[in-house]
């Protein structure tokens, strides 16, 4: 890709954003605003009336804990996911330096230049002499 394009598609990539984050600001903005009140958050499941662990926040800010938690451990569950997939990409990767390095070794033992095609190109084969008939 050259510079032009690559700029022409990080401005629109910044369009794009602008245009989806602008909105979802104002609604997050929106929802605290109307959400003010403050609620009660217990985390004792046996007495209703005298918690042992409650928390007391306003509900906007349950909410955006909650989702925040919930992108957390979503994303950690995806990552654990696809360890099986980095995994084979990383050996997949020693495996092609390998190889790599194996052809070049090929290439220095046998003589043949970088940019070549088939062993022993690099050097030409003697021509065959035919010899005269004999009478």
């Amino acid at each position: 890709m050259t510079g032009a394009r690559r700029s022409a598609g990080r401005v629109v990539r910044n369009i794009v954003a602008a245009l989806i984050l602008v909105p979802l600001a104002v609604v997050i903005v929106a929802f605290a605003v109307a959400n003010r009140q403050v609620v009660t958050v217990s985390l004792d499941p046996f007495s209703a009336e005298h918690p042992a662990a409650s928390v007391m926040l306003p509900l906007f800010a349950l909410i955006i804990v909650l989702l925040v938690a919930g992108v957390v451990i979503g994303g950690v569950a995806a990552w654990l996911r696809q360890a099986k997939w980095r995994r084979t990409a990383r050996r997949l990767e020693r495996e092609v330096a390998d190889l790599r390095a194996g052809i070049e070794e090929l290439r220095q033992t046998t003589g043949i230049a970088g940019g070549s095609g088939a062993p022993g190109a690099a050097e030409a084969p003697e021509r065959l002499q035919l010899q005269a008939p004999m009478r």
